[in-house]
């Protein structure tokens, strides 16, 4: 799988890309140069959302589509499994390999990307942290390739982030299991063959970890919304004639456009140390609390920023800003809110002051 994800970006990284691309992708890594590999990943991914994503991206959200030939294509690329070791079919890649590639794809579509963030994060991690040689052969094997995708249980109607307040639960009847609960707001529900159910044996015991690693995939996400929401800004302001000159020319417009970029470079730093951190196995919990925080608040905050310097073009259908900026909103909600990430930060926080 590792192969085949990167096949297509064989040769210099600056290959098949325009001098504009090559550019942004500079701009990404004159502070932190990354390997090779990851590099040529990045590539790969944002030449498959240019081509494969982007043209579909209003359509799906308009139509509330799921996009399962791109979705296939993924599966074939290795996205859908990425930290998956290859002897279980996955491409064997790091999360820091994920994160990269989650914001790329979602820079192409950001519906496509919380399916790809599930299907890694939500479904596989957890099974391929707890469970046995067999599950893993069962159960995490067929997910890797794209003709099958699972999903996640948590939310019902009752709770969402507060993942110790589930209801449902689960009591051993023989060689099976019973589940008793309802739930609501499962990504890829519709289109999975199999899910990972959230449900409580014992309510005296509470621990929830695979969010922990879902955080730095929705941060990824949110990246690439952010990304899609400058670059959509940038290229109208330079279009768009006010005063005789482009927009870019205002005062006024550059201070925008450089918080927008200040906020997108910071949480992406977050996002990649929350990634790097998890690839060592150290402590990440804090992190990728404080990468979530970071990249949706600047998601939401710098597509609202470009709907403003679109003015009313940015309110209608027909360009993507109002898009790019419903697609961040849910950012600051999913996978625990910003409220909760301000809890888990400061939880840890004061933990290490009293330590």
């Amino acid at each position: 799988m590792a192969a085949a994800l990167l096949a297509r970006a064989s040769g210099p990284v600056r290959r098949a890309l325009c001098p504009r691309a090559w550019r942004q992708l500079h701009t990404i890594y004159q502070s932190v140069e990354l390997p090779e590999t990851h590099q040529m990943l990045l590539q790969t991914c944002r030449d498959f959302a240019e081509k494969e994503l982007s043209p579909i991206a209003a359509q799906v959200d308009k139509e509330q589509l799921f996009p399962a030939a791109q979705v296939k294509k993924m599966g074939g690329l290795g996205l859908l499994a990425m930290d998956v070791p290859e002897e279980l079919g996955g491409a064997g890649l790091d999360y820091l390999a994920y994160a990269i590639a989650m914001e790329e794809i979602s820079r192409g579509c950001a519906s496509t990307g919380v399916i790809m963030s599930v299907n890694n994060s939500l479904y596989l991690g957890p099974i391929l942290k707890f469970g046995s040689k067999e599950q893993k052969q069962k159960w995490v094997t067929p997910f890797t390739s794209g003709d099958k995708i699972g999903c996640f249980a948590l939310s019902e109607p009752g709770n969402g982030s507060d993942a110790g307040a589930a209801s449902t639960t689960a009591r051993a009847e023989g060689d099976s299991w019973v589940l008793n609960g309802t739930k609501a707001w499962i990504t890829n529900a519709w289109e999975a063959s199999a899910a990972v159910v959230f449900a409580s044996t014992d309510r005296a015991l509470q621990n929830k970890q695979t969010l922990d690693m879902g955080r730095i995939g929705i941060a990824s996400q949110a990246l690439g919304i952010a990304q899609t929401a400058l670059d959509c800004a940038v290229n109208y302001a330079e279009n768009r004639m006010a005063f005789g000159a482009p927009l870019t020319k205002l005062q006024v417009i550059q201070f925008k456009l450089a918080d927008m970029a200040l906020a997108l470079e910071s949480a992406r730093l977050l996002t990649w140390r929350a990634a790097m951190l998890k690839d060592n196995k150290k402590p990440f919990i804090k992190e990728a609390a404080m990468a979530k925080l970071a990249a949706s608040e600047a998601a939401t905050a710098i597509s609202h920023q470009a709907i403003q310097i679109l003015g009313g073009m940015g309110y209608v259908t027909e360009m993507p800003a109002e898009r790019h900026y419903r697609d961040a909103r849910i950012t600051e909600i999913y996978e625990g809110t910003s409220e909760i990430q301000r809890l888990v930060i400061a939880g840890h926080l004061l933990r290490s002051y009293r330590s």
